[in-house]
């Protein structure tokens, strides 16, 4: 094949492999990402705050595999697929203050928890 249509192919494919995805997905991993919090005092509103926190997200490695012999005749024939996943998650918390305006011109202040790292780790049923 000549060199020019290789080159066209090649970018071609990366298109392809690229188009539709965001900036962050495209970067393989588990990234800090920053997002929008409102705090309310209560459902009233009676004071309120916002503030950019940080959750964790992206993606880890996984993977499925025919079970070994042994594996097959110690769960009876039917553990025959075994898989092995890590997923993101968040390995250091912070605490920041969030400013809270109040009615009447009061003013608050509320400690929230926001990510300060984040890794591929063992993944674990959420308890919240």
């Amino acid at each position: 094949m000549p060199m020019a249509p290789r080159v066209l192919l090649l970018c071609l494919l990366g298109l392809a492999v690229t188009e539709g995805h965001s900036p962050e997905t495209a970067i393989p991993g588990c990234h800090l990402h920053p997002f929008n919090v409102t705090v309310r005092s209560d459902r009233l509103g009676t004071c309120q705050g916002s503030h950019v926190a940080q959750a964790c997200v992206g993606h880890c490695e996984s993977s499925a595999f025919p079970s070994r012999y042994s594996v097959l005749v110690a769960s009876g024939y039917r553990h025959n697929i075994t898989s092995s996943s890590q997923c993101c998650t968040i390995s250091s918390l912070r605490k920041v203050r969030v400013w809270l305006q109040c009615v009447g011109n009061q003013r608050g202040e509320l400690e929230i928890f926001t990510a300060r790292a984040c890794q591929c780790d063992m993944c674990r049923f959420s308890r919240y």
